[in-house]
This record gives C-alpha cells, sequence and structure tokens, in this order.
C-alpha cells in the first residue's frame, strides 16, 4: 500500500495543489489517483504559472485572442476546460466514495472578494458552466465570502472555503454553512449531499511569525492552530448546533489543510503533512512536498496527537502578546491581494 493510501485509509485524502493541461493530457493526474491521490486544487497563481510555462496552451490562446472576447473570457475558455478534464479525470473517485471525493477546486475572480452576490453570481455561472457533478467553486472566506457561501449551499453547490488562516474564522465559516443547510431545509430541499472544505491556510503563518518568536516556539503556530481548531471542529459538528442537520444526513464541513509547502528550509519538508494525519480532513499538497511525502513521509494519525502542547504553545503566544487573529486578518488580505496581483498577471498575456 502506498504511504498515500496509508492517509486515506486513516481518513485523510491528500489532494494535490496543481493544474495543467499537460498534467492531465500526460496521464499524469490519473497515474496520481492511482497512488492514493484524491481531488485536485487549483488558485489564480497556479494557472498564471500552467498558461507561461505550459506549451500545450500556445495554440488556444492563439485562436481565443483572435475572438473578440475579454481577457476574463479567454482565461475561462482555457480554465474551464482543464477543470472539465480534471473532473473526468476524478469522477471515478468520485462515485467509489459516494460524492465525498475526487473534487477539482476553480476560484471565483479575486476581485469579487468584498461582493457577495457577485461572488454568488459568478460561482453559479462557473458552476454551471463547468457541468461536473464533482467540482467545487472556490470562494474567499471573507466577510462577503461567508454570506456567499450561505447562498451557495442553499443552492446545494460544493464549496472551498478559501484564505481561513484562524480558529475564530472556521467557526464563522461553519455557521454560514449550517445557516445554508437550514435553508435549504426550509425549502423542502434535501442537505445530504452537499460537500464543504475550509481550507485553513499553514505555512504562511509560520513564515510571518517566526522570525518574531524565540527559537522554542518557531515553526510550532500552525500546527497547534490547527490541532486545536481540530478539537473544536469535533465539538462543533458533535454538538446541537448540528444534530438536527446531521439527523437528515447533511455532511460535516471538513477541514482541508492548505499552505502545506514548507517555506523554512530548516524545518522538514513533509512537516505539515506528516503533522495533521486525522480522520475526515483533506491535505491539498504541492507537487514538490507531495514528492517528499511519497518519497520518505510516514502515515500516522497525528492530528490528535499532543494537543495539550499545542494548547501550550498558544498560551506562550497569548504571554508574548501575539494576537493570532489580527495575524489572520492581515494574512487573507495579504493572500487576497496575492491572487489578484496573478489574476491580472495572467490576463496580461490573454490581451489582444
Amino acid at each position: 500500500m502506498t504511504v498515500l493510501k496509508q492517509v486515506k485509509a486513516l481518513g485523510q485524502q491528500i489532494w494535490l495543489d496543481n493544474l495543467s493541461r499537460s498534467l492531465v493530457q500526460s496521464g499524469e493526474l490519473a497515474r496520481m489517483l492511482q497512488e492514493g491521490v484524491c481531488g485536485v486544487t487549483s488558485n489564480p497563481a497556479i494557472f498564471q504559472k500552467a498558461f507561461a510555462g505550459d506549451a500545450l496552451y500556445a495554440d488556444e490562446v492563439a485562436a481565443l485572442k483572435q475572438q473578440n472576447l475579454s481577457p476574463k473570457q479567454r482565461y475561462e475558455a482555457l480554465a474551464i476546460a482543464d477543470v472539465q478534464a480534471a473532473c473526468d479525470v476524478c469522477l471515478p473517485e468520485y462515485r467509489a466514495e459516494n460524492g465525498a471525493s475526487g473534487f477539482v477546486s476553480l476560484e471565483v475572480a479575486p476581485n469579487l472578494a468584498d461582493d457577495a452576490a457577485g461572488t454568488v453570481a459568478e460561482a453559479k455561472r462557473l458552476h454551471a458552466a463547468i457541468g461536473r457533478d464533482n467540482v467545487m467553486i472556490k470562494v474567499p472566506a471573507t466577510d462577503a465570502g461567508l454570506l456567499a457561501l450561505t447562498e451557495l449551499v442553499a443552492a446545494g453547490l460544493h464549496i472551498n472555503l478559501t484564505l481561513l488562516f484562524s480558529r475564530k474564522q472556521v467557526l464563522k465559516a461553519y455557521q454560514a454553512y449550517c445557516e445554508g443547510l437550514r435553508r435549504r431545509k426550509a425549502q423542502g430541499l434535501p442537505v445530504a449531499g452537499i460537500q464543504v472544505v475550509a481550507s485553513f491556510f499553514l505555512s504562511r503563518i509560520d513564515a510571518a511569525l517566526d522570525t518574531t518568536l524565540p527559537t522554542h516556539l518557531q515553526g510550532k503556530t500552525a500546527i497547534a492552530l490547527a490541532k486545536t481548531a481540530y478539537q473544536e471542529w469535533q465539538d462543533f459538528f458533535a454538538g446541537v448546533d448540528f444534530a438536527d442537520l446531521a439527523a437528515e444526513g447533511a455532511a460535516p464541513v471538513r477541514l482541508l489543510w492548505a499552505s502545506t509547502g514548507t517555506k523554512n528550509p530548516d524545518y522538514s519538508d513533509v512537516l505539515y503533512v506528516e503533522s495533521l494525519i486525522g480522520a475526515h480532513t483533506v491535505n491539498t499538497v504541492p507537487d514538490k512536498t507531495l514528492a517528499a511525502f511519497i518519497d520518505h513521509g510516514v502515515a500516522g494519525l497525528t492530528l490528535t496527537e499532543d494537543v495539550p502542547a499545542a494548547l501550550k504553545v498558544l498560551d506562550e503566544l497569548a504571554a508574548l502578546g501575539v494576537d493570532v487573529e489580527v495575524l489572520a486578518v492581515r494574512l487573507q488580505q495579504d493572500g487576497l491581494q496575492q491572487f489578484v496581483d496573478a489574476f491580472e498577471a495572467l490576463l496580461e498575456p490573454l490581451r489582444s
């Protein structure tokens, strides 16, 4: 059994944080699924890199530039085709796992992050254009994005809520999801079968904090936050806030560990994979980190280990005056700006 299949047997899905035309057409994505990869995520930075570095786009880009389309329409023509192709490769996984795996994510335009109505409209449009049961539409977890999440869940879409950096942000996401399910229930619609993941970004937290911390706390904050967030996830979805929906067959939101490539070369290159394996979670992993984990990673139920030590780390941070919620707001804004910049950069070569 491959290490990825061992992780899957422990209840966690590993998704690939990358998508390109070559990845699909070469058969590499299909091979990865055979090894135990369970899904795919994309974002504007990933498509920017793909369009710039993958020769398979050149002819279609040239043809699209001859058409009377906006740069964004040209981008969507390329990205939607890629997501459709990846969804088709992942469809057997989706069916084998009864609609709980095998998803491919496509993000709404990042400039809609503070526009709830615009996000809802674009998410529904992209969902319809892709036309695959196993597509997830990715929405940022801003205040407007959480309002959109409620609307989109009520409409029955699978959603990847992205750019979460704190436990408080995650708890707000759970509440928005439950509100969307209750709206469906009030309309007499089924609440079972809708899948939402909450993408909690990790290595960016340590990268932002480590230079300000004593040595013994460096590289510890993100994992401490993730482990305590998982405890709170267990409490929330086993509690009264979700009981009525669970009785109707609703699935809990799953925590998805994102930004899991190690940024500090002094740390293990699989730190944010090995340390956070637990049931009913997802880890979306970039190529380099995935290759490292396949090469020398160890699968074990680590997410529930050393929780008291994780709480101690957070207590020490608080004693040092570190406000992780304030940091989370800044990192979310920084992350949004990175995606806005990447989106503008990927549109540039698509202009006539």
